[in-house]
């Protein structure tokens, strides 16, 4: 599946995912950096909570970090194998990992706004 928005070039760029293979030479389930893991974490949790996936708005207040930073978590976890959504479709992430291999949720810090000392 190819995006028009998106250059080969710049798709060859980014490298290729890297799979680890076990002792029998079976290919292992992608392992998740500590950022994804507490995306995982979050999306977890929030559906057990809440009784359904979280909106990327909701992912956004959380770790307050901006919509594109957000979005292109999504798209990371969905191409690495983590989730499954339904591009267009509100609240439609699903985890496809075991919620056992996920990190316990760390609690965020608030982001103080400081004015500027001049």
């Amino acid at each position: 599946m190819t995006n028009p928005k998106w250059p080969e070039k710049d798709r060859k760029e980014q490298g290729p995912l890297i799979r680890k293979v076990d002792q029998n030479n079976n290919f292992m389930k992608p392992t998740h950096t500590e950022r994804q893991g507490q995306f995982l974490a979050y999306i977890h949790q929030y559906s057990i909570v809440n009784g359904c996936a979280p909106a990327e708005a909701d992912m956004q207040r959380f770790f307050q970090n901006t919509p594109p930073s957000v979005h292109s978590m999504v798209l990371t976890l969905e191409r690495r194998g983590f989730i499954q959504r339904v591009p267009g479709q509100a609240r439609s992430i699903t985890l496809i990992v075991s919620p056992e291999s996920l990190p316990k949720l760390k609690p965020v810090q608030l982001r103080r706004f400081r004015p500027r000392q001049t």
